[in-house]
């Protein structure tokens, strides 16, 4: 080994695989290291000619082969897989080498990391990929956190590997120690609410239009060309549009309705609620997803209420597909809004001053969630950094008013006709609430004063105040 390569990738799993074929292809001498030496032979075997790649047997040839300073990418298992790769690579490193973890870990967990490796002179580096497969291979969105000092050597080759779009790179360093992860897990969170709202409008559309898939591949499609447009949109169409090919059926029918999750959304909802940040849409998405493996209590509550599903005739087709499509635009803006809001808290908290406009650039390709509508984030930010809410920038105020009525008139008829709409109703709520005039909230904090003196603050003067309900009623200055 003589230390030609200029970045290391351990676990050679399909992403890390098609990561270090990214970067071989672009360039890149990639010294490569799986647990499993065989995995490591074929990758070399089936794919060599892409590129330069450096195999190893071992985490310390995988070292040796790499030019100073070293980095070395981990793409293993979130939780005590990593920590047992770290543990084992650092005793091989130098002061100024960096680690990089492009797995989906918790950003707590990179924090603590970080700080660990810092004070043994290393650079931690948690870094979000998203885009799949695919786009490990032809270029995803990356979110690398970390040192600045990190960044310079790692900035040039992420930047090239990266989805490119209008000339930029879908990269860009979000900020320290666990900005990066914390990004990439608010956009799964987003990526949650996102497909929970489109599989709601193909409910809506399945249930009131009586539909056949392969006709809602067709209106899907239609919507990809216009505001909708985005990835998942565009896979919803080919979904709805593919046939089983063992049974002949549309392949959403014989597809088990029981979503599964790898935690991140749960992790966003957790974190929001520790910062007091009320992302309601992606609390329901990740809500749904739980519910439908709920099989049990399902098939009981068809039992005890049997006879009282959906029951809807629409009479005016177009008139309901383009309330729909109103809807789901509206509510879509309302996810990515509190995903924003959820960014700059974490921001706030953990002292990151993250660029919220520049994590827009860097979602418009590559990744799961990007969308025609990022450029006008992009653009909102850019315009009033301190924006308050993305709802009230130009684009999406003129989106959501222009869909109300329709998204009123969505979410009041499938309640009518029994079809559920979770995150379409709890959308349309958050945006009721934060427009209303006053909130129920103050007659909350009555109660709680009644029964624990918790106290309440007044809109007539300033300061915190009890009323003695078990005495005279008469009111004191806490």
């Amino acid at each position: 080994m003589n230390g030609q390569a200029q970045i290391g990738v351990t676990g050679l799993a399909v992403m890390g695989r098609n990561l270090a074929r990214n970067l071989a292809r672009n360039g890149f001498v990639v010294a490569v290291h799986n647990r499993s030496p065989e995995r490591t032979r074929r990758l070399v075997a089936e794919h060599g000619e892409e590129g330069r790649f450096v195999p190893t047997d071992s985490l310390a040839d995988l070292v040796a082969a790499l030019e100073r300073p070293r980095a070395v990418i981990t793409m293993v298992k979130a939780g005590a897989p990593t920590d047992a790769v770290i543990d084992e690579l650092v005793p091989l490193l130098d002061a100024g080498d960096i680690v990089v973890d492009c797995g989906n870990a918790h950003f707590a967990d990179t924090r603590r990391r970080e700080e660990a490796l810092r004070k043994q002179g290393l650079h931690f580096v948690g870094t979000g990929v998203s885009g799949g497969e695919e786009g490990a291979l032809w270029g995803p969105s990356i979110m690398p956190g970390g040192s600045a000092e990190s960044y310079q050597k790692l900035g040039p080759i992420f930047e090239q590997i990266a989805a490119q779009v209008d000339g930029e790179p879908c990269c860009r360093h979000i900020g320290p120690d666990g900005a990066g992860h914390f990004v990439k897990m608010v956009h799964n969170g987003i990526e949650y609410a996102d497909m929970q709202l489109i599989a709601e409008a193909y409910d809506l559309l399945r249930v009131g239009l009586d539909a056949t898939p392969a006709e809602l591949a067709e209106i899907f499609q239609e919507w990809n060309s216009g505001e909708l447009e985005s990835y998942l949109i565009e896979i919803t169409a080919e979904v709805l549009g593919h046939t089983d090919p063992s049974t002949g059926q549309a392949f959403v029918d014989i597809v088990l309705d029981q979503a599964e999750q790898k935690g991140t959304g749960r992790w966003t909802v957790q974190n929001a609620l520790d910062l007091g940040v009320p992302i309601t849409g992606i609390a329901e998405a990740t809500f749904a997803r739980s519910l439908s493996g709920h099989a049990d209590q399902r098939a009981a509550i068809r039992r005890a209420f049997a006879g009282t599903g959906p029951t809807w005739q629409v009479e005016e087709r177009a008139d309901f597909i383009e309330d729909v499509r109103r809807a789901l635009l509206a509510s879509k803006i309302v996810a990515y809004a509190q995903g924003f809001d959820h960014i700059r808290a974490g921001s706030q908290e953990y002292d990151w001053d993250i660029d919220l406009g520049g994590t827009a650039t860097i979602w418009r390709g590559g990744c799961i969630i990007r969308a025609h509508f990022l450029d006008q984030i992009r653009q909102a930010y850019d315009d009033q950094p301190d924006l308050p809410t993305l709802l009230v920038a130009p684009w999406f105020a003129d989106a959501v008013r222009a869909g109300l009525s329709g998204w009123r008139r969505v979410v009041a008829e499938a309640a009518q006709a029994g079809v559920p709409t979770p995150a379409f109703a709890s959308s349309l709520s958050y945006f009721d609430a934060l427009r209303a005039n006053r909130l129920p909230a103050a007659l909350i904090q009555g109660l709680r004063d009644n029964f624990g003196a918790h106290t309440y603050r007044r809109i007539d003067r300033d300061g915190s105040f009890h009323t003695l309900w078990a005495g005279d009623r008469s009111e004191v200055e806490a």
